[in-house]
C-alpha cells in the first residue's frame, strides 16, 4: 500500500473519531480486501470454524463501532485492532462450538510460524486450537506484554515484521525490528510449552 494511501486512511480514521460516520464507509472499502484476506487467514488456522471469511468480516464489521475512541497513529493499527476483534469473535465462536462438542479443535502447530525475508511470520496452512491459543496467549500477556503484542499483530493481524514494529512504536516506545524478531522468537517457544503443558 502506498505511504499516500496510508495517510490517507489514518486521516479517515481520524475523522471518524470526530463523529464523521461517512469517513469509516470510506476507509471499509478500501481495507475490505485486506481484512478478507485476514479472516481468510484466520478460518484456515482454525480447522473447525463455521463462520466463512466474509461473514467473519461482516461480524468484525458490526463490531468496529468499539474502535471510535482509538487514537489512529497508521493504517496497520486498524488492522491490528481488526485482528484483536476477530480473533475475540472466533475464540468465542470456538468456545460455543467445544461446549456444545465438549472436547474438538484443532491440533495445536506453532511451528511452521518462522521469519521469511521480513514477511508476516503467519503460515496460513498451520491449524492451532483457537481456544488454547487465546487461553495461552492471555498467560503471556500477564508476563509479557509486548510479546503477547507481537503474537497479536503478526500471527492473529497478519503484519509483517516491519509493520508490526512501526504499530508497536506508534504506540509505546520505539521498538526494532530485531526486537520484534526476538520477541516472537520467545512467545513462539513460550506459548508452544504453555499449550502443550494445559
Amino acid at each position: 500500500m502506498l505511504l499516500q494511501d496510508t495517510d490517507r486512511i489514518t486521516s479517515l480514521l481520524s475523522q471518524w473519531k470526530k463523529g464523521d460516520d461517512d469517513a469509516l464507509k470510506l476507509v471499509i472499502p478500501e481495507l475490505y480486501e485486506e481484512l478478507r484476506r485476514l479472516a481468510g487467514t484466520y478460518v484456515r488456522r482454525d480447522g473447525n470454524a463455521t463462520l466463512q471469511a466474509t461473514a467473519l468480516v461482516h461480524e468484525f464489521y458490526l463490531h468496529v463501532s468499539g474502535l471510535r475512541e482509538v487514537e489512529w497513529e497508521c493504517r496497520g493499527q486498524f488492522i491490528a485492532a481488526a485482528a484483536r476483534t476477530m480473533r475475540n469473535i472466533l475464540v468465542d465462536s470456538a468456545s460455543r462450538r467445544n461446549a456444545a462438542k465438549r472436547g474438538g479443535g484443532c491440533v495445536d502447530q506453532l511451528d511452521g510460524l518462522n521469519p521469511v525475508n521480513g514477511l508476516s511470520l503467519a503460515a496460513p496452512e498451520s491449524a492451532v486450537d483457537i481456544v488454547a491459543l487465546d487461553a495461552a496467549l492471555e498467560k503471556l500477556a500477564q508476563q509479557y506484554p509486548r510479546h503477547a503484542r507481537v503474537v497479536e499483530l503478526m500471527f492473529f493481524g497478519g503484519l509483517t515484521v516491519t509493520e508490526t514494529a512501526q504499530v508497536l512504536s506508534a504506540t509505546a516506545d520505539p521498538v526494532s525490528l530485531r526486537t520484534v524478531e526476538r520477541d516472537w522468537r520467545f512467545a513462539r517457544t513460550w506459548l508452544q510449552s504453555e499449550m502443550k503443558n494445559s
